[in-house]
């Protein structure tokens, strides 16, 4: 999993590399690329859509002030070339708009003009990368004087984006930007598919909504690149430009739930948070009628929808920074990709780069800052993830110790009366399934209540120490220890009886009896008496602890510092079992 993530990281790390690099090339590109303004640079003519494209020459042509009443029929715009040195290899590349049909002439010196054509749902070989359309002058020997674009149905004439350019440079400018377009798809394409992912393991709603960010976004980028014409040819031209506007709008709304619901209720206002949410969602909505519009200025229409798409992105900018300023990290993570987006669409609405980049203009600008928003989110959202995930780990760490720690004698470092229990459990069955005896001795500590009472409680303490480490010897795989409790200690083994058994418990006596414990309470001897039950077929620990309780008890009565087993066999014990045996 982590190589896979960080194979992930270094591939759009990569891309986003070279994105950068395509941008910072297409905006210091010294290209000879003349922009035309409609207003400035051409002249206009309006007929009805009937006469045909060779009635050029009959046209009279007003070069001053905006085109009016031609929605509905054929606006001609033209551009004299007489001005400057013309040669053959000349391109016209004009932006994709609402249009039904589009013809662009190239006039020559001898009078000749050629015409090339390309209607809504059908450019044919013209298209290409970065909603464009590129129409190269024929080849002729004859100088080209004049260049003239008519389009049919044409919904504004502020939406005609076109550039003309020697035609080996249109060719460069659009392998630059299938480039750029490719690498901001794959990011997108990635952070949404990773984002969706983290939606589905986690249950974060913002997630799923940023993973629907993305998918919008790649959506839109997909088919205002024109890319999907490959496939889908009929879209090309007011389908695809109407779909385009509507994904805008859908993914601002979507955009603005994410960051809403990212952050926890109470952390901000509750007016900001449904202000927000109302605000994005009448975006969304306005996106509709504005797709579906053919007529009337759409220009001013789309001018409206940029100050309410600001006026949202800074309402939930503050809406961030009072919830950030409330400790909420996804607020901070959110601000910080939301930035990046804001300060772009505040750019293109005050400077217009719409001719720039390559005549991407601001869709590619918004595209690559969706890009930088969808990446820094998926970013965000791993490291917050991953510092819940090493949290999480901390407590299960905390939550372990604490447990074994309370299946612990703090004083001996033994296991108490509840991780004996636990730890004898896999040890009788396994005895049981094996057909094993199974054995629990008992150590009790003689006269230690007098130990106290001479010594001190530090004595008795270092005394149950001295017993406790003698006894952790006999840990092993068939045999576990425990303090019982006060000065009773228990060891249970499996695998041995009869005199085997017998002369382990001896060993463990005479072990005991040996410490050392002249620091504490001097020359007197610490001696302890110990009760055996032996069972065999195993049964279970509290019926085992019964057994050797009453060995135990025999042991003491029987003068202290003694071995008693108590032996059981083929079943429950009865009476007549007991088999008493005294070692010393």
């Amino acid at each position: 999993m982590i190589g896979g993530r960080s194979l992930l990281a270094t591939l759009c790390g990569r891309l986003a590399a070279l994105l950068g690099l395509i941008l910072l090339a297409a905006s210091a590109s010294s290209a000879q690329a003349r922009a035309l303004d409609v207003e400035r640079d051409l002249c206009h003519a309006v007929t009805d859509t009937t006469p045909s494209d060779d009635a050029l020459h009959r046209l009279r042509f007003v070069c001053h002030g905006a085109p009016q009443d031609y929605q509905g029929r054929s606006l001609w715009l033209r551009i004299s070339l007489d001005a400057r040195p013309v040669q053959d290899g000349l391109a016209l590349m004009l932006h994709n708009s609402r249009f039904d049909r589009l013809a662009v002439g190239f006039s020559y010196a001898d009078g000749a003009t050629r015409w090339q054509r390309v209607r809504s749902g059908d450019f044919g070989s013209h298209w290409r990368a970065g909603g464009q359309i590129l129409f190269e002058a024929p080849a002729r020997g004859v100088a080209l004087t004049a260049v003239t674009m008519r389009f049919d149905g044409l919904a504004a004439h502020r939406l005609v984006r076109a550039r003309i350019l020697a035609a080996d440079e249109a060719g460069v400018q659009v392998a630059g930007m299938a480039a750029a377009i490719g690498a901001a798809l794959t990011l997108l394409l990635v952070s949404g598919i990773y984002s969706l992912s983290l939606a589905v393991a986690v249950r974060r709603q913002y997630l799923a909504w940023q993973a629907a960010w993305s998918a919008a976004m790649l959506l839109w980028g997909t088919l205002w690149s024109q890319a999907h014409l490959a496939l889908v040819p009929a879209m090309a031209g007011t389908a695809t430009a109407q779909s385009c506007t509507f994904l805008a709008c859908f993914a601002i709304a979507v955009a603005t739930a994410s960051a809403v619901t990212a952050v926890e209720r109470g952390r901000a206002a509750r007016g900001l948070r449904v202000a927000a949410l109302f605000l994005g969602v009448g975006v969304g909505l306005a996106g509709i009628p504005l797709a579906l519009m053919r007529s009337g200025d759409l220009g001013l229409f789309a001018d409206m929808l940029g100050l309410a798409i600001l006026a949202d992105l800074i309402l939930v900018a503050i809406y961030l920074v009072l919830a950030w300023r409330r400790g909420s990290v996804e607020a901070r993570d959110f601000l910080a990709a939301w930035g990046v987006p804001m300060a772009v669409l505040a750019f293109i609405h005050i400077v217009d780069v719409n001719r720039d980049f390559w005549g991407g203009g601001s869709q590619l600008v918004v595209l690559v800052a969706a890009t930088w928003q969808a990446l820094w989110l998926a970013a965000a959202a791993t490291r917050r993830l991953a510092q819940l995930r090493i949290e999480r780990d901390h407590a299960r760490d905390a939550e372990a110790r604490a447990q074994a720690l309370a299946r612990r004698d703090p004083l001996t470092g033994l296991p108490n009366r509840r991780g004996f229990i636990d730890s004898v459990t896999p040890l009788l069955d396994r005895a049981r399934l094996d057909n094993l005896p199974a054995a629990l001795l008992l150590v009790d500590i003689d006269r230690f209540k007098s130990i106290n009472d001479i010594h001190g409680h530090e004595a008795g303490d270092a005394v149950l120490c001295t017993i406790g480490q003698r006894i952790e010897r006999w840990e092993g795989p068939m045999c576990t220890v425990a303090r019982l409790g006060g000065e009773e200690f228990g060891l249970l083994t499996i695998g041995m009886e009869g005199i085997v058994l017998g002369r382990f418990a001896e060993s463990v006596r005479r072990g005991l009896a040996d410490c050392d414990h002249g620091a504490t309470v001097g020359d007197r001897p610490v001696t302890a008496s110990i009760g055996v039950a032996e069972v065999h077929p195993a049964c279970d620990f509290k019926q085992l602890y019964r057994i050797a309780d009453e060995a135990l008890y025999d042991a003491k009565r029987g003068g202290r510092n003694k071995v008693v087993v108590q032996r059981h066999r083929d079943g429950p014990p009865r009476a007549t079992d007991r088999e008493t045996a005294l070692l010393k």
